[in-house]
């Protein structure tokens, strides 16, 4: 036979395109000719697929081979094809049979001495074969376990060519990789508790309401005020995932190669903090064919972005976007890729350049450094700040006292009585917490009583808000009611919800 096809599968985004590699060998003059729309790195599989099958012993004679890989409107990116090129090849020299790799899906680099490599976005392709009704797939040995989530499907995982070889042709016996234990997952890091911090008991209240409701939060106060040490310790606190929030974050990190090979499974909310002299495009994905950027990293948990003022304008403002409608679409010439983002937005800043302001007689900054520090935030990037809270300097009195703070296990209790309490509420709904109620619901699940709606109507005049704090406020006021197992919204609640939105006022007069 001297034609053969092979399935394998492409990452466009966070799609999975399946490609079928068609191979002929045929007499003629020797040489290698791949067709179908290939990036540099896919054509240069020439040269490992040949070595490769010859060193894994295999009779490779010199003849004219033709590889196309279909379809051929699709650019095709890696060397995730390395592996299925070099079984098409050996269907066609008669050395396997075509029935072999029916209902199958293979992907895999090589390496010239035809060892199988590890390659990124395994499980996304093994979720879509199952999707596709295909029945076993062969990946790299290093990949295994991570396209063994896909539960339900066959997965073999395999270390060199010649036991492909071997197994294909009935020669070998491998067993199909088990599906994990619900139990595993990557290995759980241990991490800093709220026990540490002394005083400032008001930052660590807004922390917590923050990550009760999902709502984004701005801390500001001067250096070494525990602005940053308060937000790291924030994954300590955050609500467990579910299967499928695991499952969904995983496939971003797997398309990353960003997955551990014997613990694949993330089972942590991610939280990536990212440095102030991140590109556009390391926040929100891009490039030739685009990635995924750390916003879409932190799906399911929080981006920290400390020193907020000394990020660019313009980074900071391409945010704005993803902050309301919790996803990214980046276009190009050849399509449109959404990633999604739903993440909680964590930042810390000083007030002024050297941290003092407003005190006075410390404070060493003009007028005009002051106004152009704080300036770098817009007023829109402001509005979509849920929470703004002040860290005060820490008083002697607080870091010389040895009595025992709450620990991050207490907090997190409360935490999660207050996400199960919306989980109830929002049952049957897309929504997951209360930061991602829309306009339209606020009037069923954030009613107010008769008091409670005066207090908003004067607050909304006193300080100018605008229509998206106002929103804002009253979400909050939501989570801060959920906290303490009230169905209805209290005075007390929106005098601590519109506390929260007194600050940016202090700072920036607005």
């Amino acid at each position: 036979m001297s034609f053969s096809t092979v399935l394998s599968a492409s990452i466009q985004g966070l799609k999975v395109e399946f490609v079928h590699v068609e191979a002929d060998v045929s007499n003629g003059l020797p040489a290698f000719h791949m067709v179908g729309y290939l990036s540099s790195e896919v054509k240069e599989a020439a040269e490992r697929v040949r070595t490769a099958i010859r060193n894994s012993g295999l009779d490779y004679p010199a003849r004219k081979t033709v590889i196309n890989l279909s379809p051929a409107t699709m650019r095709k990116r890696g060397a995730a094809f390395d592996l299925p090129i070099a079984v098409s090849i050996l269907i066609s020299l008669g050395e396997l049979p075509q029935e072999s790799t029916e209902g199958m899906l293979l992907i895999g680099e090589l390496g010239l001495d035809g060892s199988v490599q590890k390659v990124p976005g395994i499980l996304p392709i093994v979720l879509e074969a199952r999707s596709a009704g295909i029945r076993s797939c062969i990946v790299p040995k290093d990949n295994a376990a991570e396209g063994a989530l896909a539960e339900g499907m066959s997965v073999v995982g395999v270390k060199n060519l010649e036991e492909v070889f071997c197994y294909l042709a009935g020669q070998l016996h491998l067993e199909a990789q088990p599906y994990p234990e619900r139990g595993g997952g990557s290995k759980k890091e241990e991490l800093p508790d709220y026990s540490d911090i002394q005083g400032q008991e008001s930052v660590k209240r807004a922390v917590e309401v923050a990550v009760a409701g999902g709502h984004n939060l701005l801390l500001v106060g001067p250096p070494g005020s525990g602005k940053s040490m308060a937000a790291k310790r924030i994954p300590g606190i955050l609500p467990p995932l579910t299967m499928e929030e695991s499952m969904e974050i995983t496939k971003i990190y797997s398309i990353m190669g960003l997955v551990e090979n014997e613990a694949p499974l993330i089972r942590q909310r991610p939280f990536r903090s990212v440095h102030h002299t991140a590109t556009r495009a390391a926040l929100i994905g891009g490039g030739l064919m685009p990635v995924p950027g750390e916003i879409s990293l932190a799906h399911g948990g929080v981006l920290f972005l400390d020193e907020l003022p000394e990020f660019q304008k313009s980074v900071l403002e391409v945010l704005r976007q993803p902050l309301e409608e919790h996803r990214i679409r980046i276009s190009r010439s050849h399509g449109s890729y959404i990633f999604p983002a739903n993440f909680m937005l964590v930042s810390a800043m000083n007030p002024c350049p050297c941290g003092c302001y407003p005190d006075i007689e410390r404070c060493t900054c003009t007028p005009g450094q002051i106004q152009h520090y704080l300036g770098k935030i817009s007023q829109p990037f402001l509005d979509r700040i849920d929470i703004c809270a002040e860290a005060p300097k820490v008083k002697y009195e607080s870091l010389k006292n040895r009595k025992k703070q709450e620990s991050s296990a207490e907090i997190r209790e409360r935490v999660c009585r207050a996400r199960e309490i919306q989980n109830r509420r929002y049952v049957g709904t897309t929504i997951t917490s209360n930061a991602l109620l829309e306009v339209k619901e606020l009037d069923t699940y954030c009613r107010l009583g008769r008091q409670e709606s005066k207090l908003m109507e004067q607050a909304y005049s006193a300080l100018r808000l605008t229509a998206r704090t106002y929103h804002k406020i009253l979400k909050v006021s939501r989570t801060i009611a959920d906290l303490e197992g009230s169905e209805k919204i209290e005075e007390k609640h929106i005098k601590e919800a519109i506390g929260y939105r007194t600050m940016d006022k202090k700072y920036w007069g607005r």
